[in-house]
């Protein structure tokens, strides 16, 4: 199984917030499935680590997560904007969750996500516990 984790699955374990336990879980299955971030999920959870003060957890995540347990990252293109906004207009999505959603169409991913506005897409979306139960 190929997976997208959207961002705030990484960010319940690094901030230990209420779903840590089942996110870790998930993370921690890399050797059943694929795992897959989006360029633009590692720079969301810089960006609001950073705010926080929190470098370290940041550098922490990159060698624990990307580098360590192999989650591959992905990206998409100037080009594939066009691709972003139409998945925002048709599903009504921000454009982070646009952006997942066409960066998990372009690789074949499914999303996993706590984030229930990707219901409304076509490729709709899993929680971990649901792909941990598979």
């Amino acid at each position: 199984m190929r997976l997208l984790i959207d961002t705030n699955i990484v960010l319940e374990v690094l901030l230990a917030q209420e779903h840590a336990d089942e996110a870790r879980a998930l993370l921690s299955a890399s050797d059943r499935v694929d795992l897959f971030l989006s360029d633009f999920a590692v720079h969301s959870i810089g960006l609001l680590l950073f705010r926080r003060g929190l470098h370290g957890v940041f550098r922490e995540f990159l060698e624990d997560v990307v580098q360590r347990a192999g989650v591959a990252v992905v990206g998409l293109r100037v080009g594939d904007m066009e691709a972003v906004i139409n998945a925002a207009q048709k599903f009504r999505l921000d454009f982070d969750d646009a952006y997942q959603y066409v960066v998990a169409e372009k690789y074949a991913l499914s999303i996993v996500s706590f984030d229930q506005d990707f219901d409304r897409t076509y490729r709709g979306r899993k929680t971990p516990a649901e792909v941990i139960a598979e």
